[in-house]
């Protein structure tokens, strides 16, 4: 299907591009989204007449957007969870929870379509997130997801996952552990060596 866009769409075009998409993603995305028009003569008469006034519709927009992108560009969100000792998370973080987050902390209102999550987290961490305020203004913030509030603030000092440190420090106590085995065994050994040379040693003076 041939369709006139709106406005930038990723990975297809740009505002006033003549694009062939499959029918489905028009039908059901660009269409009623209203990122873009059928192709058709009446269609393409109508944006070329007001091409002009949806492009300053369009920049208007944006500039609001670009406003709004220098307040939370790079900004970190704390969110508190119920989570295993392994990290895991009793439930999972979505869009809507880092929309709300964000919300919260700027009074910025950001939908959860603009955040750009095709999964949900379910881990204790620090997780870089995508949220697009126009489809040419994208910025990104951090979701930080702890178990406390106390958690969440070594996380934010240290840029790392709290459950990861605490993996770290485990494994070395661990390798400690078995270093600290090998060496007493190999003491046990030695020790024994120097017994059976000094038996052999008696029994050859006793001959």
């Amino acid at each position: 299907m041939q369709v006139i866009l709106l406005e930038r769409v990723e990975r297809l075009g740009n505002l006033g591009d003549e694009v062939t998409v499959k029918p489905g993603f028009a039908r059901n995305y660009l269409l009623p989204q209203g990122k873009a028009l059928r192709a058709t003569a009446d269609n393409v008469a109508y944006f070329e007449k007001e091409r002009k006034a949806i492009e300053a519709a369009n920049d208007k927009k944006r500039a609001e957007a670009e406003k709004d992108a220098k307040k939370i560009d790079g900004l970190t969100v704390d969110l508190i969870r119920q989570a295993s000792e392994g990290g895991q998370l009793y439930g999972s973080v979505a869009a809507r929870d880092i929309s709300e987050a964000i919300r919260e902390t700027t009074e910025l209102r950001v939908t959860r379509g603009q955040v750009d999550l095709n999964i949900n987290l379910k881990t204790i961490g620090l997780f870089p997130v995508p949220v697009i305020l126009h489809p040419e203004v994208k910025v990104e913030v951090t979701v930080n997801i702890a178990r406390t509030t106390d958690e969440a603030e070594t996380q934010r000092k240290t840029g790392k996952a709290l459950i990861a440190e605490e993996a770290e420090a485990e494994e070395t106590l661990e390798d400690a552990a078995i270093a600290t085995l090998e060496e007493e065994t190999t003491d046990a050994g030695e020790v024994e060596t120097e017994e059976e040379a000094a038996s052999e040693d008696k029994k050859t003076d006793a001959a």
